[in-house]
């Protein structure tokens, strides 16, 4: 937190009005001195007024005790100060009462007024004091000399104070408006830093999500197939030793494929990270070179992953005749002129195809398969249909486990490249799965 809109809270701790102790002590010392003040000017205006001297002085230390309510009501002192004026005292509570009035938060039309009659006040009565002493002989000098004086004490009572005021006023009010606004940015970068953190939290599952469907992939399907494989040559290890074989032989291959396509995977996601060496803490780094960093990062991830080749549409056939080799009837039909599309594309119509012939082989072994791919104009279509399984091929099935992540992640593969998935059970009690992705 910075040192702003707290302290200045938690400083208000004062007795009564005062926000601080000090500022209490300071106004309390003030009031004593102008009460001292008014109390030694209240002897003179006794004698002039013809009024006992207690009576004077009590008058002059009620007077001059005022001050103590500058900061609760400036108007009041400033009030006061000029009612007393007349009377030559309470000096120390004009100047002080008009700084008082010129700093506070008052309108400026108030200050105006107030430091305007106490203008007027004390051009008045030095006025008529001047001319006083000038007629009783006190003062020998020329007639510009009353005027002078009058004029003279009446600006440097009032102008002075008024002045320092206002400049004191505009500052405190200029580091309140720093203040607020420190703690307004503080804020901000408060949400800023938990919407960061949620960002990255979202990152990181959107990452988890993404590895987990390369990895269901790239696994579910060879070892599927293996699986198949190793039934069937459970089923005809005794009847057929060649056929044996050959099943034996594929189960290996697949099993190499599969190990072949993970150590590619770990091998992108472990890009850039030491094997058993600590990474030392990296030091602060200025936004500047945080973004730049983010902006070469993000290069980096995005040469790697175009490095990292997938599979294509290329090798469909390749796919299908695994499928076949298991003992799958598949059927391919290809429409429209066969062309390249982005890497993106191509992976993810393979995926696609992949997926569904490996539910296939799940849930509906030894049914016939149509897989039809469409090159469009501006998309590819592509759509994996099995007829209803037949007795003995759900006799055999080999009772392959299912996450329910199969149609998951091909839907969210699809909708990432703004395309459009749909499966579901046939009337024929079949299965289908249609997809298509913009090219």
């Amino acid at each position: 937190m910075t040192t702003t809109g707290e302290e200045h809270t938690a400083a208000g701790t004062g007795p009564w009005w005062w926000v601080r102790w000090r500022s209490a002590v300071l106004d309390a010392g003030l009031a004593t001195a102008s009460a001292v003040e008014c109390a030694g000017e209240g002897v003179r205006f006794a004698h002039d007024a013809g009024l006992p001297v207690p009576v004077g002085v009590g008058f002059g230390l009620i007077a001059g005790a005022v001050l103590l309510l500058r900061r609760k009501w400036p108007i009041a002192v400033v009030l006061v100060s000029i009612a007393i004026t007349p009377a030559q005292m309470g000096f120390l509570m004009g100047l002080v009462g008009l700084y008082t009035l010129a700093a506070s938060e008052l309108p400026r039309r108030i200050i105006g007024a107030l430091a305007g009659m106490s203008f007027a006040g004390m051009l008045i009565v030095t006025f008529v004091r001047a001319h006083q002493g000038v007629v009783r002989g006190d003062v020998t000098m020329g007639d510009w000399f009353v005027p002078f004086i009058s004029i003279t004490t009446a600006i440097g009572m009032t102008a002075p104070p008024v002045l320092l005021g206002l400049y004191v006023g505009a500052r405190r009010r200029l580091m309140e408006s720093l203040r607020e606004r420190a703690d307004s940015l503080e804020r901000e970068l408060q949400l800023l830093a938990e919407r960061a953190e949620e960002r990255a939290e979202w990152a990181r599952n959107e990452e988890r999500t993404r590895i987990a469907r390369e990895m269901h992939d790239v696994v579910a399907h060879r070892v599927s197939l293996m699986v198949v494989h190793a039934a069937a040559l459970q089923a005809v290890a005794r009847k057929d030793p060649e056929k044996a074989v050959r099943n034996a032989a594929l189960v290996g291959d697949m099993g190499r494929q599969a190990l072949t396509e993970l150590r590619e995977m770990l091998g992108v996601l472990r890009t850039g990270e030491g094997l058993g060496v600590r990474v030392p803490p990296v030091p602060p780094m200025p936004l500047a070179a945080v973004g730049a960093a983010a902006a070469a990062a993000a290069s980096r991830a995005a040469d790697a992953s175009g490095a990292a080749d997938g599979p294509c549409l290329a090798e469909l056939d390749e796919l299908i005749g695994q499928s076949a080799a298991a003992g799958m009837v598949v059927d391919l039909s290809v429409e429209g002129d066969v062309r390249a599309y982005a890497p993106e594309v191509e992976q993810t119509a393979y995926r696609v195809v992949q997926e569904a012939l490996t539910n296939v082989h799940k849930h509906a072994a030894g049914a016939k398969t149509h897989v039809r791919l469409a090159h469009r104009v501006s998309e590819i279509a592509m759509q994996v249909e099995n007829e209803c399984p037949s007795e003995a091929g759900v006799v055999s099935s080999v009772r392959l486990p299912s996450g329910g992540n199969g149609l998951l992640g091909m839907k969210e593969r699809v909708a990432a490249l703004g395309g459009v998935f749909v499966s579901g059970p046939t009337e024929a009690g079949g299965f289908r799965v249609s997809a298509v992705i913009p090219a």
